[in-house]
């Protein structure tokens, strides 16, 4: 029984010495590096919202030469300082500007019927803009001038106030699903940038085949206090003589869609 104290002594005893070594151990050992501070968070970059989707379609070899050789001669930048209509086209003229001309199909139609007045086309549809390149060079047309970037950021930019007579959007994007509304380019801010650029009394043109959207612009314009509405009733089935037909109508209808031109002019200040 006396063998049973000294056990447990030496026990004891050798317990502190593998604390005392491990404990050695880690007193020794490299400190381990300090984990990296976490970088500030920058404000997040709020990217505005496109009301489009650049898609490249296929250019054929004119559109594609009509876009390195002709283009420069009619393009205007997308951003830059203001620009003086007047030098642009080489005299005082009454102007409309288009944004999303397709495959400006509409667009030559309109300004080879009113050669007094002048046309800027906004698209960035490369093959459309090909194919309306190939349009100006046919009909021999002087009067047009192309834009193959963003509307919103040519129009703040570029564009003076109280300068154009007339803002045309022909059957834009309707983005008809509801989370995809905010899209949409026929919304309030987007409508006080046209009213500053519009001329007192000038016209902005809108064109759908959908409903829903019909209503949508309705309900933005009928409530802006820069614009009362030039149209009658619903503007359904209201084409009125100087807009052609378009490729986009012309499927809808086939479609049986309604087809509403909605008319709002500016208020006079």
């Amino acid at each position: 029984m006396t063998d049973q104290p000294q056990a447990r002594q030496q026990a004891r005893q050798q317990a502190r010495q593998q604390a005392s070594q491990q404990a050695s151990l880690l007193a020794s050992a490299p400190e381990s590096p300090a984990a990296p501070t976490p970088k500030a968070r920058s404000h997040p970059v709020h990217r505005a919202i496109r009301s489009f989707i650049r898609r490249e379609g296929r250019l054929t070899g004119a559109q594609a030469r009509a876009i390195s050789e002709q283009l420069p001669a009619v393009e205007l930048a997308g951003q830059g300082a203001l620009l003086d209509l007047s030098q642009v086209f080489g005299r005082v003229a009454p102007c409309t500007l288009e944004i999303g001309f397709g495959n400006g199909e509409s667009l030559l139609a309109m300004a080879a019927a009113a050669p007094e007045h002048d046309f800027i086309g906004i698209e960035v549809h490369r093959p459309g803009v090909g194919q309306l390149v190939l349009g100006i060079e046919r009909l021999g047309l002087t009067n047009i001038r192309i834009v193959a970037e963003d509307a919103v950021p040519f129009l703040q930019q570029r564009i003076k106030d109280n300068s154009l007579d007339r803002l045309l959007l022909y059957f834009p994007d309707p983005w008809h699903k509801a989370r995809h509304h905010k899209r949409r380019i026929v919304q309030t801010p987007f409508a006080d940038l046209i009213a500053r650029k519009l001329n007192p009394t000038g016209l902005w043109h809108c064109a759908t085949d959908w409903a829903p959207y019909a209503e949508h612009m309705r309900a933005v314009l009928d409530a802006h206090p820069a614009f009362v509405a030039a149209h009658t009733g619903s503007g359904e089935a209201a084409r009125p003589a100087w807009r052609p037909e378009t490729k986009f109508e012309r499927r809808g209808i086939r479609l049986n869609h309604a087809v509403f031109d909605l008319l709002y002019r500016r208020r006079a200040p």
